[in-house]
């Protein structure tokens, strides 16, 4: 009796996993925007880093396309790429560029980005010491540049 439970169970997960590979994901990368301004330096770190999740060059490797890994991955990117997209920062409006500015840094310094379960799967992301300060210095120097964000309205 429980070895039939188990061989109905094994192929109903079997079924429902094959199933799931005809799930449509969006694994498109949309066209280049204008390129972030960065010295080599950081976009370098960037790209090694970021770029997977916030901008158009998403790799998208095999596990990629193997659900529902594809799904997770899809969901990241889609969520990383709205949060920030260095592809489009350049021509985003000024207040989502000063606001971006600041909050990079503190992601940075506070060691949420990039997150441990990316660096886990691409250890070549992990950023050391030197790559945060300079991280944290572009990003500064940018906000810098584009101005303090304005306060919110008084009510």
């Amino acid at each position: 009796m429980n070895r039939r439970i188990v061989m109905r169970t094994v192929l109903v997960l079997a079924v429902v996993l094959v199933l799931m590979q005809f799930v449509p994901v969006d694994r498109t990368n949309p066209p280049l925007g204008g390129e972030v301004p960065a010295p080599a330096e950081v976009r370098a770190i960037l790209k090694r880093a970021c770029y997977d999740c916030h901008s158009n060059e998403t790799v998208w490797p095999w596990y990629g396309r193997v659900a529902p890994f594809d799904w997770l991955m899809e969901r990241d990117v889609r969520e990383g790429r709205r949060e920030v997209n260095f592809s489009t920062l350049a021509d985003a409006p000024l207040k989502r560029r000063q606001r971006k500015w600041m909050e990079i840094p503190e992601q940075v310094e506070k060691r949420e980005m990039p997150p441990w379960f990316y660096t886990a799967v691409h250890p070549e992301a992990r950023l050391s010491d030197a790559d945060r300060a300079a991280l944290v210095r572009w990003a500064q120097e940018n906000g810098r540049r584009d101005g303090p964000p304005a306060p919110p309205p008084a009510r």
